[in-house]
């Protein structure tokens, strides 16, 4: 029997097309939305804006540290830098008592300071009184702190591993098996092995309430193999879209009226460094490829060595329309 129209596999497939509903009938299973409730775009990602949350730069400031590019990094280090040895060069200017600085010259104040952060002391210029001795025992301590912070910043930054995986443009509902099925890939795109390899999908989707609240709702999506001893090149993931998936009876309409997303998180240890790693995609709903399969790029050559041909990745390849499974034919 067929309880699910459109997209669901419950049991043997009916003997002809005609025991199957037709597409002007699916958008009548599910209630839709009259209206979004905020904006998608195609193939594009949207970021979420929070209001009313008090700001906290400081308490964050390490973290954004390291998630900006190592260029942002050192640009913050070293406006630090000059900033601490231009307000110790104002101590100076404004103090005096620099031996062989020029009376009210900021340039020699400022690299005097800067001879004294990097104890560097070319013997050029010195401190000659009780308040310039004092600035530069102050300074040198600003200056261990800085050191000390850049030091550990550039460590940490440097030793954290990031995981590259590499997910295909578009995922794809196919028949395998007969059965209508989710799939898409991902691969690791550095030379290491990420170990103990887990993946998680969570499809996120508008509902409305009897009491018309709508809010969102998430389901987690049983794949067919959700965890790999190793996770190398190439992992092809599989929901099997059965009676109890909440892919049944969706059609492409449907799922843009929800708004629904599929996101991915892949989970495991570095074999390196024994590190932990993380990376997520989402696919949302104009990214899902109706009556399209992945190419297969895992082949065998005329010496017998298999071959994963890597450029082709993402391609995909439109199927042949079958008479228990009415989707819309791949453009």
């Amino acid at each position: 029997m067929w309880p699910c129209p459109g997209l669901c596999h419950t049991g043997p497939a009916p003997a002809s097309a005609a025991a199957l509903p037709s597409p002007a009938s699916w958008a009548k299973t599910r209630p839709v939305r009259n209206r979004p409730l905020r904006s998608t775009f195609p193939g594009a990602d949207y970021q979420l804006k929070v209001i009313g949350h008090r700001p906290t730069p400081l308490r964050d400031f390490y973290h954004a540290l390291l998630r900006m590019p190592w260029a942002g990094t050192f640009a913050v280090i070293s406006g630090l830098y000059l900033l601490a040895n231009m307000l110790f060069a104002l101590g100076f200017l404004l103090t005096g008592g620099v031996a062989h600085a020029a009376p009210g010259s900021f340039s020699d104040a400022f690299f005097f300071s800067v001879q004294t952060m990097g104890t560097i002391g070319y013997g050029a210029m010195y401190p000659e009184s009780v308040p310039a001795h004092i600035l530069v025992v102050a300074e040198s301590i600003v200056g261990l702190s800085i050191t000390a912070l850049a030091t550990g910043l550039v460590f940490a930054k440097f030793s954290l591993s990031r995981a590259r995986v590499q997910f295909t443009r578009n995922a794809v509902i196919t028949l395998m098996n007969g059965v209508p099925t989710l799939m898409f890939r991902l691969g690791n795109e550095r030379g290491n092995r990420i170990v103990n390899a887990e993946i998680r999908v969570v499809l996120t989707r508008t509902e409305r309430t009897s009491e018309g609240i709508t809010f969102y709702r998430s389901y987690d999506l049983r794949l067919v193999r959700d965890r790999a001893l190793s996770l190398s090149r190439s992992w092809s993931a599989l929901h099997i879209i059965d009676r109890d998936s909440p892919l049944c009876g969706q059609t492409p309409e449907s799922l843009r009226a929800q708004e629904v997303e599929l996101q991915v998180m892949v989970l495991g240890i570095d074999d390196i460094t024994l590190q932990s790693l993380h990376a997520g995609h989402r696919y949302f709903a104009a990214q899902i490829l109706w009556g399209s399969k992945l190419v297969d790029i895992l082949s065998e050559d005329k010496e017998g060595d298999m071959v994963l041909d890597l450029r082709r990745f993402h391609d995909t390849e439109p199927t042949p329309s079958t008479p228990d499974f009415p989707y819309p034919k791949a453009s």
